[in-house]
């Protein structure tokens, strides 16, 4: 993600003020969510690795797309076509790994890889802040030139990737997508407060990915920081996931569990308040949690997710992740362009802390971890 330490001021450059950036990614969400579920049942039907390289080629042209658009309605294109891309990716990926280990009878290794693959994941963010962040002092636009590229590898990526031949895959009877969204939200008590939780959780982790840059401005970090804060913020994320199985037996699901709802809650009211490079410490502390949060509730999801509904019920967690963003996100840019940055993030804080601590407390009475 070359392009993130940066696009924000290349959106401003662009003549999108802070309600307009966030009002796109509203869209980004909307084009996600009209496709996520559907896109994980056809993972389901079709496979998991067809899913994934069709998500890639997608991704790509939205890029390409992006490096030739100047204004609200080219980044509008450019946005729902890779969120089409990101549709039909994500629960596919997680399902794969998931089935792969499962299929080696090494499932209780989930946790440990999918907290890996995080923190790869980042740290080659990391990485990407920093030359992303050096692209930028030329043009706000080569970040977008070399993002391309790197979405281009994805494709010949996903075509090495193997798919076990013994994963169940459901019947070509299109009406059972029906019946999984049912399972997965009203018949499954557990699972449904796990998605639930996870997607509240997945959406703050959104929300302040989208607020990082506006508080650097706000506090005047000079531009050639930004590049280097963020590097630090994905190392820090990828360190914590790439842990995440030790500090999981250290700590235990019910102390993470209530410390992720409320770290992550108060870190918004609390950088609210602290209007100051303090408050880029709190912002630090979110994101070590955020490390542990990915990996750890992914892990939850799938223990109770029948094989072949794998993929599906982790995208219906995704499909509620884009609509809660897609509803709140603009809501947010319109308090921050029509009051503060700190009126915004503290009030955010409030309305995660309540969702937060009522669905943690759920999940921790029905021992829902488990």
């Amino acid at each position: 993600m070359l392009v993130m330490p940066i696009i924000v001021l290349f959106y401003n450059e662009n003549g999108l003020k802070m309600k307009d950036i966030l009002v796109l990614q509203g869209i980004y969400s909307i084009s996600i969510v009209a496709l996520e579920i559907p896109s994980g049942y056809m993972a389901d039907l079709w496979g998991r690795k067809k899913t994934i390289v069709f998500g890639s080629i997608i991704g790509f042209v939205g890029y390409l797309i992006y490096c030739f658009s100047f204004n609200f309605w080219g980044f509008m294109l450019a946005e729902i076509i890779l969120g089409i891309g990101q549709s039909f990716i994500s629960g596919a990926d997680s399902a794969l790994l998931f089935e792969t280990l499962a299929n080696q009878n090494k499932q209780e290794l989930y946790v440990k890889h999918e907290g890996r693959l995080a923190a790869f994941g980042n740290l080659a963010e990391a990485i990407a802040g920093i030359t992303g962040g050096l692209l930028a002092t030329a043009s706000l636009r080569f970040p977008f030139y070399a993002q391309t590229f790197v979405a281009f590898i994805a494709i010949p990526a996903s075509i090495m990737l193997t798919e076990p031949v013994t994963v169940k895959k459901i019947s070509n009877k299109y009406k059972y997508i029906f019946e999984i969204i049912n399972y997965s939200l009203f018949t499954n008590n557990k699972l449904r407060w796990n998605i639930i939780f996870s997607s509240i959780v997945g959406c703050s982790t959104l929300t302040m990915a989208w607020f990082v840059q506006p508080f650097m401005k706000d506090i005047n970090i000079p531009i050639s920081w930004f590049g280097v804060i963020w590097t630090i913020l994905n190392l820090s994320v990828a360190v914590t996931s790439f842990y995440i199985l030790s500090i999981k037996k250290i700590f235990g699901d019910k102390f993470l569990i209530i410390s992720i709802a409320i770290i992550l809650s108060l870190s918004y009211i609390l950088a609210g308040f602290l209007n100051s490079f303090f408050g880029l410490f709190i912002i630090w502390i979110f994101y070590l949690f955020r490390g542990i949060a990915t990996p750890l509730l992914k892990e939850y999801i799938n223990i109770l997710s029948p094989s072949e509904m794998r993929a599906t019920i982790l995208s219906i967690r995704n499909f509620l992740i884009r609509i809660i963003f897609a509803v709140t996100a603009p809501f947010f840019g319109y308090i921050n362009d029509i009051y503060s940055l700190s009126t915004t993030l503290i009030l955010a804080g409030i309305i995660f802390f309540v969702s937060m601590i009522i669905s943690s407390l759920i999940i921790l009475l029905l021992k829902a971890y488990k």
